[in-house]
């Protein structure tokens, strides 16, 4: 390797290392925007740090909000995980020019967040903690799951909703309460 190499090498190093190098501002913080909106100034950031933005004695703490919902969970804990869940869901769907009633994304981020950690809507999130074989095949990848099920001798008992519907069977919801029965009188 000639030395011009060996110098370009050495630039290249200095120059990635300099990149880690933290100057000034709010670490994990990349990029600002400053908006002026109803009067009052907003920063919008590439990147986030919440913890260490509400310690910044000119930043109102009851307006930072963060898109980030583990770092929230983090922070705040479950429940506001799971309304950050529920804001950022809504605003996407208004956005699309969608309407959706609130209580079917609340469902969603309470089945998200009711681990107490938060989980994906993945087959490797809340699906796959499902007992029942047929559920966990209605999301994704039904060969894999039931073909898993049958080598260990897994046994559905069919008691949730989503394995009945499949198999077109009453479904076991309501009270159990047996049936009314009536003496009819005929005249």
């Amino acid at each position: 390797m000639s030395e011009k190499e060996k110098e370009i090498n050495e630039l290249f190093k200095t120059k990635e290392k300099i990149k880690d190098i933290y100057i000034q501002g709010v670490k994990g913080i990349k990029q600002v925007l400053p908006i002026k909106r109803d009067g009052e100034f907003l920063i919008v950031t590439a990147g986030t740090n919440m913890k260490k933005v509400m310690e910044l004695d000119y930043v109102d703490k009851t307006k930072v909000m963060s898109n980030d919902i583990f770092e929230i969970a983090s922070i705040f804990g479950i429940e506001a995980a799971r309304q950050a869940v529920i804001n950022e869901v809504y605003k996407v769907i208004q956005n699309q020019g969608l309407n959706v009633d609130i209580r079917h994304l609340m469902l969603v981020a309470d089945t998200m967040c009711a681990s107490g950690t938060i989980k994906g809507v993945t087959r490797y999130g809340v699906v796959k903690e499902k007992a029942s074989v047929l559920a966990r095949a209605s999301f994704e990848t039904p060969i894999k799951h039931i073909f898993n099920a049958s080598q260990i001798g897994e046994i559905d008992n069919l008691s949730s909703v989503v394995e009945n519907v499949m198999l077109n069977q009453p479904v076991p919801v309501g009270t159990g309460l047996p049936g009314l029965i009536t003496k009819v009188k005929r005249d």
